[in-house]
């Protein structure tokens, strides 16, 4: 968590300071989702992401150094700073994408456990990490489908932060997300989202259960981000939310809720090692180069992927 805090911290700066164009969605106090879910995946799991996707991504073990430069549009990033901000993605890992559609993730989860399935791994899990504004996109309601008509291992993880971008949960979304996914045959549970321990016990048995062929999964983590929908919203001024609501969020910051379980060296131990990995980031991805708008064109289209007959 102090990874992605920091990480995250730094990248606001950096957006507010227009070295990182067009901005970031920042993921700052919903650490504990991303940690407490990815502590039970393996290198061979899959996980697709959102618009606010950087702690996704470093949870499941992408590179600070490359995940910073491709932000800064840098060709050392992740995906040769094509992808930026919303769309980093490292399938080696799996990590199939970040993705700036709403609920997009879902189905693309859904696909690759049913391809895992195909290929003989009937024990790897995909997860598919989307907020609740996204309970009310079409492919996600379908992707609950499919994923329980053909009982695959997809965990789906939904981050209620409360808002969709300004609009509150309460007035956009009919009835209870648990309640709604059951009703597709999904095995559903909220969870406290500010402790990453409780994510942790929860994920852990969703997980367990994912793999030994119980069918798909829907964790509902109550969590609440710190910062606007967008870095936009610091430089127009943009509120919809009281002070006071804010305030009681970051009591509740689940980073210090944390720290209070671990021993004070064991902490400082920890914040000294995330300083150096960022400082050591930071001077990574500003001295690589910049890509190279000559092969814009280039990984476009997958080479590898033979025609299909009659095309």
């Amino acid at each position: 968590m102090r990874l992605i805090r920091e990480f995250e911290e730094h990248c606001l700066e950096k957006a507010l300071a227009g070295t990182i164009v067009g901005g970031i969605h920042p993921y700052i106090g919903q650490e504990a989702v991303a940690v407490g879910v990815s502590a039970h995946l393996r290198a061979d799991d899959v996980i697709t992401s959102t618009h606010r996707g950087h702690g996704h991504v470093l949870a499941k073990g992408a590179d600070p150094k490359r995940a910073l430069a491709e932000l800064y549009g840098a060709s050392t990033g992740l995906n040769r700073g094509r992808g930026g901000s919303m769309h980093a993605a490292d399938v080696g890992l799996g990590i199939y994408g970040a993705n700036g559609i709403v609920g997009a993730g879902a189905p693309i989860a859904v696909g690759a456990a049913w391809a895992a399935r195909r290929a003989g791994h009937d024990d790897r899990v995909a997860v598919a990490f989307f907020g609740d504004g996204a309970l009310s996109q079409g492919v996600v309601l379908e992707a609950f489908n499919m994923a329980a008509l053909w009982s695959l291992p997809v965990l789906f993880v939904c981050e209620n932060n409360g808002y969709a971008t300004s609009l509150p949960v309460d007035r956009g979304l009919a009835g209870d997300p648990v309640r709604r996914a059951a009703g597709f045959g999904l095995t559903a549970a909220a969870v406290d989202g500010m402790d990453v321990e409780a994510v942790a016990e929860a994920a852990g048995q969703a997980v367990a259960a994912c793999r030994t062929g119980a069918g798909p999964h829907f964790l509902e983590c109550a969590t609440y981000r710190f910062h606007g929908h967008h870095t936009v919203e610091h430089l127009m001024g943009t509120k919809y939310r009281d002070d006071d609501e804010v305030a009681g969020a970051r009591a509740r910051d689940p980073l210090t809720r944390q720290r209070a379980r671990l021993a004070p060296e064991a902490a400082d131990e920890v914040d000294a090692e995330i300083a150096a990995l960022i400082a050591e980031a930071e001077a990574f991805a500003s001295s690589s180069p910049g890509s190279d708008p000559r092969d814009a064109l280039d990984y476009l289209y997958a080479g590898t992927v033979p025609a299909r007959p009659g095309a």
